[in-house]
């Protein structure tokens, strides 16, 4: 399983970069103004400082919702760097824009995907990664990893090399349970990916290690 951030900070990319265990980084509008981040030129300046400090895919989101805006959006996007990802909603003119993008060779992320149609259509159109958003689904009362589990079925029946890219992940429970299922990504906050490492015996047997070895060790 990848593991990207779903963030525009950059020193969370950069923490997690030096954790050892990133794959790759998702952001959204949403999240580029919560870092302070407007503007064309200041977006396309913070795409290049994310890429410069991470090694895998890049989820780029373009903001126009018709066919011709998200093409244009998504062509400058793709031409930052080769590690972006252009990341179109899962929308009618999405799909046609996901099959452009696909002929072209630009790789692509259909995202606020929250059914296994959805997906299937997703996929059928090229797109690299889909990201069905477990935890908004888990807020309306509706399994998110359920659909996860779908969307596997589905793409392994036909053979489709469209990655699930497991989205909205809330804590490590979503993360385990996506990779016993088989997600092929997932993408949440820092926290949830540091919490992985946490359990109360470690930290008890460390703590006794430590005690047992004081003064030994010299």
């Amino acid at each position: 399983m990848k593991f990207f951030i779903d963030t525009a900070n950059l020193q969370e990319i950069q923490e997690a970069q030096n954790l050892g265990v990133l794959d790759g980084v998702t952001t959204n509008p949403s999240l580029m103004a919560k870092e302070g981040i407007s503007g064309k030129d200041n977006i396309i300046a913070h795409y290049k400082a994310i890429c410069a400090i991470v090694d895998g895919d890049v989820s780029a989101e373009v903001i126009s919702t018709d066919y011709e805006g998200m093409i244009a959006e998504g062509e400058i996007l793709a031409a930052l760097d080769e590690k972006i990802v252009v990341k179109v909603p899962m929308i009618k003119d999405g799909i046609r824009a996901i099959r452009y993008f696909s002929d072209k060779g630009i790789k692509t992320n259909c995202t606020l995907v929250f059914s296994a149609g959805q997906a299937l259509l997703a996929a059928k159109a090229g797109a690299t990664y889909v990201s069905p958003f477990v935890g908004r689904l888990d807020d309306i009362s509706f399994d998110g990893i359920e659909l996860i589990e779908q969307i596997r079925t589905i793409y392994d029946n036909y053979g489709f090399e469209t990655e699930i890219l497991a989205a909205s992940i809330r804590h490590p429970i979503h993360i385990l349970k996506c990779a016993e299922i088989g997600a092929d990504v997932m993408t949440g906050p820092l926290s949830a990916i540091l919490a992985l490492l946490k359990h109360p015996l470690t930290d008890s047997g460390l703590e006794k290690f430590m005690k047992d070895m004081a003064g030994k060790w010299n």
